[in-house]
């Protein structure tokens, strides 16, 4: 049960536990309660709107942001990924695998604003060893969504 809920709201986080309980054939009170407890465990970890930032007049860039550092004895990547989760314009922190050790996502109202973040906040802590900064112009999906749609021609076919 845990899983298909997981996997209904994953996608619709507004879905009506009305809704959910007739979708997974439970009583609504069961729904809840398992909400309470996945939010309590720490599986559900918090609710997101995902927004089309192109669709408003607010003017946002996003950056992915390539770490490579140097883990530090009995902490590995820990101390350092925390240092930098904690900064108010990162959104992630991700450990990967490749040529870079942590992936750092981050939003800014400028390249220049997130530019002067990597080299005057990020490329300064003592553990990060070098930055690769690749700005996103584009976003055609995003958490499963798809934000652009596909030009369809829509003009009546005149034939002969």
């Amino acid at each position: 049960m845990r899983e298909q809920l997981l996997s209904i709201i994953e996608k619709n986080s507004r879905i009506d536990i009305k809704e959910l309980a007739i979708i997974m054939g439970a009583p609504e009170i069961e729904i809840a309660n398992e909400l309470k407890a996945l939010e309590e465990d720490g599986v559900i970890c918090g609710y997101h709107t995902l927004i089309d930032w192109e669709k408003t007049s607010i003017e946002k860039v996003s950056a992915l942001i390539e770490v490579r550092v140097t883990p530090q004895r009995g902490q590995g990547f820990d101390n350092i990924a925390e240092r930098i989760y904690k900064y108010p314009e990162v959104n992630s922190v991700y450990l990967i695998s490749g040529g870079y050790d942590l992936l750092v996502t981050l939003e800014g109202k400028s390249l220049k604003e997130i530019s002067s973040f990597v080299s005057d906040k990020l490329s300064t802590l003592d553990s990060v060893l070098s930055t690769a900064t690749h700005f996103i112009l584009k976003k055609y999906k995003d958490h499963g969504t798809i934000l652009t749609k596909k030009y369809t021609d829509e003009r009546m076919k005149v034939t002969p």
